[in-house]
């Protein structure tokens, strides 16, 4: 790599780490406890969700018009990926993917997830939520592996039980505005069983039944974070305890759904940084 390469490729990182400082998560995303070395790679992976997101929801562009984002955004990537970088963003991902030896398909995975977002709304049953966090979850936790060079099943197997658990507690938190947005990520199944319809969700209306439904997803959403801490003792340093913080930071939300008495509907769960900090000395722990 000459100089002009060298300055380009450092030019485009600092864009990178700008973009996902700028961005309000649950957790920071480029965290202090990440090794200054893995910043830089953490931030352009997260400017690619990010980005893919944003097609898939911003701004009042129709279906179609989302796809085509979405469409090109994926003949963007392959051209990266076979030497074509265009704008700096680019550069700094067809770079990290080199150099960390990522797993190209999770980044189609992710895209596969956006697109289902524009033209699926519903999902009929538990194993079809399951799936879709195949692709919208899972394939962070992967990459996030194999940023730290681990690549075993087994920890495969457990970081997609907390990628999957982290997402469908994504979805309790955002039940209303998923639903001000068209989507309902709750089985349609499960809802018929208990005879809750949608108008409830337009009203709000916060009944017995509906609070059956969640608390049945808050139990199983436990269950999943609890078979994803098998992950914990097959990590170390800083990697572990970011792990951890993260974890405990979707339990934490599933307590305060707890503490609401499963009203998702009308509140929203969050973590404050104060919060957040708490959770983080006790990951130390």
């Amino acid at each position: 790599m000459n100089e002009s390469e060298h300055q380009n490729l450092n030019r485009a990182y600092s864009k990178s780490l700008k973009f996902a400082k700028s961005h309000y998560e649950n957790f920071p995303v480029v965290s202090f406890l990440l090794a200054k070395n893995l910043r830089k790679h953490v931030a352009i992976i997260y400017w690619f969700a990010r980005t893919a997101d944003d097609y898939a929801d911003e701004g009042n562009f129709s279906e179609g018009e989302r796809l085509d984002k979405l469409n090109n955004f994926e003949f963007r990537m392959k051209q990266l990926l076979n030497g074509k970088a265009e704008s700096d963003y680019e550069i700094a991902l067809a770079n990290t993917i080199n150099e960390k030896n990522l797993t190209a398909e999770n980044f189609y995975k992710l895209i596969n997830a956006f697109k289902q977002d524009v033209i699926k709304n519903r999902y009929e049953n538990f194993e079809e939520v399951i799936d879709y966090c195949k692709y919208s979850a899972n394939p962070i936790g992967r990459l996030t592996l194999e940023l730290f060079d681990i690549r075993s099943e087994e920890a495969i197997k457990y970081s997609d039980k907390i990628c999957t658990a982290l997402q469908l507690t994504n979805f309790l938190q955002d039940v209303s505005i998923d639903y001000k947005k068209g989507r309902i990520y709750l089985p349609k199944d499960e809802m018929e069983m208990l005879q809750i319809t949608e108008k409830m969700f337009e009203d709000k209306e916060n009944n017995h039944k509906l609070k059956q439904l969640v608390k049945h997803n808050v139990d199983r959403i436990q269950i999943l974070f609890d078979e994803g801490k098998k992950l914990f003792p097959l990590l170390n340093g800083r990697l572990k305890v970011e792990i951890i913080w993260t974890v405990a930071g979707g339990e934490d939300i599933l307590d305060q759904i707890r503490k609401k008495d499963y009203n998702v509907l009308n509140n929203r769960p969050e973590l404050s940084k104060t919060r957040m900090l708490s959770l983080f000395l006790k990951s130390l722990i």
